[in-house]
């Protein structure tokens, strides 16, 4: 089965965590969950040690990842995650509730790229969408 990544803000964690158990509940291998990360955050204990063992499990979960998630808003770590998978030749699903994403002002070129899947609605239409490739 395939395998996927989530990348999103910690201001997501629950459509983080609800599309993982989705993905998980139909037969999808998740890669890594850096939302078990959100009490370090909260309780502002990271250390760098932390950082960097944190941004070593999301690249390697990324890279073993064949697509992955994209959840906005995000943070600084989406978007590097984002450019990894793009980089990569990943399949990207970004989704984007309110369809920001088309604002030219505002968006980013790396979002209009092949092979990253626009997706809007509820998050329930992306995962329709994921389950149709």
């Amino acid at each position: 089965m395939e395998k996927f990544y989530v990348a999103s803000s910690f201001r997501n964690v629950d459509a983080v965590r609800y599309v993982i158990s989705q993905l998980v509940n139909n037969g999808y291998v998740h890669t890594y969950d850096w939302t078990r990360n959100a009490k370090a955050r909260e309780e502002n204990t990271l250390t760098v040690e932390d950082l960097i063992t944190i941004g070593q499990s999301e690249k390697k979960a990324v890279l073993e990842s064949d697509f992955i998630v994209v959840i906005l808003p995000g943070g600084k770590g989406t978007h590097i995650e984002l450019g990894v998978a793009i980089g990569q030749g990943k399949r990207v699903f970004l989704y984007s509730p309110d369809r920001a994403i088309d604002n030219v002002e505002t968006t980013s070129t790396f979002y209009h790229l092949p092979g990253v899947e626009k997706c809007y609605g509820t998050l329930d239409d992306l995962l329709e969408k994921i389950s149709r490739y």
